[in-house]
């Protein structure tokens, strides 16, 4: 049995390309393996609240006060999710060439040193080894080659938040140019439920 943490950060709701592709890799991946459990977040339509002055010291100090310990029980259930599951689902739309403010939020609440990373002389280690993530991203531009590649903030930061804690079994499926038409679009989302389709099993292509 796989557990599964499937995390949404479009703000948008009904015509999200992420959100949609994130339910075909879910629903594959539950065909795939009987008695999956899941547990969901939206962060796009409930976001961690940012981090302030106020409640800064529950990450990364020794909280006292409500909103402190708030943000330490927060951080706490969020890293729980983190651990129990096993492959984490995230889709990750780009906004202003990066990820959006709710998924950055959710970082920062489970970066958390002594939790899901430790220092040494050695310097950092992560402590979640073991985990698989599908990470979905959606595109209005194409970013993953040609002269806009450069301007591609959102597949390096993910990559480089989630090995920091010691997930380093990445896989970024692509819907790219969705900005460049109807057709384009079509084609994106076609191309992205292929390889969704590989990445659950080959027995599973049941792209329309």
């Amino acid at each position: 049995m796989d557990n599964i943490l499937v995390l949404n950060s479009s703000v948008n709701r009904a015509g999200s390309i992420s959100r949609m592709l994130i339910d075909e890799t879910l629903t594959q991946l539950l065909d795939a393996g009987a008695g999956a459990a899941v547990i969901q977040r939206d962060l796009g339509v409930n976001p961690v609240p940012h981090l302030t002055a106020d409640n800064l010291a529950g990450i990364r100090g020794n909280p006292t006060t409500e909103p402190e310990l708030a943000a330490r029980a927060l951080s706490d259930e969020l890293i729980d999710e983190l651990r129990w599951a096993d492959t984490i689902l995230i889709g990750a739309p780009m906004y202003n060439f990066s990820i959006s403010t709710g998924l950055r939020g959710w970082f920062d609440y489970v970066l958390r040193p002594g939790q899901t990373f430790s220092y040494s002389e050695a310097g950092p280690k992560g402590l979640l080894v073991g985990k698989r993530v599908i990470a979905v991203e959606s595109r209005g531009g194409i970013y993953s080659e040609g002269p806009a590649k450069g301007l591609d903030f959102q597949e390096p930061y993910l990559r480089q938040l989630l090995g920091f804690v010691g997930i380093t079994d990445v896989t970024f499926v692509h819907a790219e140019k969705i900005g460049f038409g109807p057709d384009a679009r079509e084609d994106a989302i076609r191309a992205a439920k292929v390889q969704i389709a590989t990445l659950a099993g080959p027995s599973l292509a049941r792209v329309a």
